[in-house]
């Protein structure tokens, strides 16, 4: 999760190219969110974390302290999904990536139901598409990246 002043995300058909199905994604100021979802993630799991993400106070306030969340900001939600995935870096030099999730039905299904939970709060939230190759932009105000465990 990134704290950022504009963010955006394109998806890419075969060629590389924009996809013409999907429209471009924008937001101005929030969080771009990098959505890891695990095989053993259930309804209560996403709630919570949902929660995390709009209540965490990452936003500036008077003298450097972070006061403020997502919603207190009015801020917007760029969520993007990252299919669990691992490097592979063979003695050839040219590591691979290897795609662990076991059920991609589960994953997009349960990074949807994440990306409700967020719109339940009247955060505006955009989305990329599960499983696609996506060219995403940004201008992080930071250094602020955080990453949120459910644990």
């Amino acid at each position: 999760m990134q704290r950022v002043n504009e963010a955006s995300i394109a998806v890419l058909n075969d060629l590389g190219t924009l996809d013409p199905t999907f429209d471009v994604q924008q937001i101005g100021l929030g969080l771009l969110l990098t959505v890891e979802i695990e095989p053993d993630d259930d309804e209560p799991t996403i709630d919570m974390m949902a929660n995390r993400v709009l209540t965490l106070r990452c936003f500036d306030g008077p003298q450097g302290s972070l006061p403020q969340s997502v919603q207190e900001i009015r801020g917007e939600i760029l969520s993007i999904p990252q299919p669990l995935t691992s490097l592979h870096s063979p003695a050839t030099g040219r590591p691979q990536l290897v795609a662990e999730d076991t059920d991609d039905e589960h994953a997009n299904l349960t990074w949807i139901r994440f990306n409700e939970a967020l719109r339940s709060s009247n955060v505006p939230v955009y989305e990329g598409r599960y499983g696609a190759r996506m060219r995403i932009g940004s201008i992080v105000d930071g250094p602020f990246q955080f990453t949120l465990i459910s644990d």
